[in-house]
């Protein structure tokens, strides 16, 4: 018997890592939400709102409004609550005519990161607007790297992979952006809804991509480059159209520091708990390193 015993022993020693690592969550970390994913509620009762997505185990935050609020007052409901905000989104006419009010507001909240998600535009997006966009980005970002410590992020909306030379207008903003001052939030759906891969995305320009909002398609949605669909088209991650466990790992790979749940339905009751589930339940495997 221990002739057998013991090259038994070895045998399940060997066996052991291969199934710890088949067993390895491919997303270990818990992921952030956005605000955007409340907005309803967060507009009629902030406090009450918050206690909600901390009951769900959300400590990390992007918050994409005040809601009423100053920033003094919500940094106080959520240090009240152990939740952070890591990254504070404006619009792009608040960046062009009070950066300074922004750059503040930010640091009041604690955050590290301020994001813009829409540039004005007429559509379709176009080379003379890209061309504008780089030199503002470029302004918006040393302002707030170097007067504030705040790293500035664009969040992709779709419009932006217009066609252009031997890729995309999206490639002419990352490729033109100094990256000391400018980085990237990946929205996966506004990836994804215009015909790119977000994990090729990720792959190809790395840690560019500081942030993510994580969010899925709902099968048999077309897509295009309008920057637009029906919020009901937003579905809980791994029932729609997206790779998500390809994507989170070229995300992994890439560095991004902080992902967002996002989903902009009327079912986020049903979908955001779902969302996280699934996250939480993703295993890696041989394809997943």
């Amino acid at each position: 018997m221990k002739k057998l015993f013991y090259p038994l022993v070895l045998l399940l020693a060997g066996i052991a890592p291969l199934m710890a690592q088949k067993g390895k969550a491919l997303f270990p970390d818990k992921p952030g939400m956005v605000s955007y994913t409340y907005r309803k509620s967060l507009g009629k009762d902030v406090a009450a709102t918050l206690d909600t997505i901390k009951a769900l185990g959300i400590t990390d935050m992007e918050f994409s409004s005040l809601f009423g609020k100053t920033a003094q007052e919500l940094r106080n409901l959520l240090d009240a609550r152990g939740i952070k905000c890591s990254s504070f989104g404006v619009g792009y006419p608040d960046l062009t005519n009070k950066i300074d009010e922004v750059a503040k507001n930010a640091q009041t909240l604690g955050a590290s990161f301020v994001r813009v998600a829409w540039i004005p535009h007429q559509a379709p997006f176009t080379l003379a607007t890209a061309q504008k966009t780089v030199e503002d980005f470029n302004r918006f970002g040393k302002i707030l790297k170097d007067k504030y410590g705040l790293s500035f992020c664009y969040h992709n909306h779709g419009y932006e992979f217009q066609p252009h030379e031997n890729g995309t207008l999206f490639d002419y903003i990352m490729q033109n952006t100094d990256p000391k001052y400018v980085s990237f939030e990946m929205d996966i759906l506004w990836t994804f809804f215009p015909g790119q891969d977000p994990a090729a995305l990720l792959n190809k320009y790395g840690n560019r991509f500081k942030l993510m909002h994580l969010k899925d398609l709902k099968k048999g949605v077309a897509g295009n480059l309008s920057g637009g669909t029906s919020p009901e088209n937003d579905v809980a991650l791994g029932t729609g159209q997206i790779d998500i466990p390809a994507v989170l790992t070229a995300a992994r790979k890439a560095g991004v520091e902080h992902y967002y749940i996002e989903d902009e339905s009327a079912n986020i009751a049903i979908q955001v708990p779902q969302t996280i589930t699934y996250l939480k339940n993703l295993k890696k495997n041989k394809t997943h390193r």
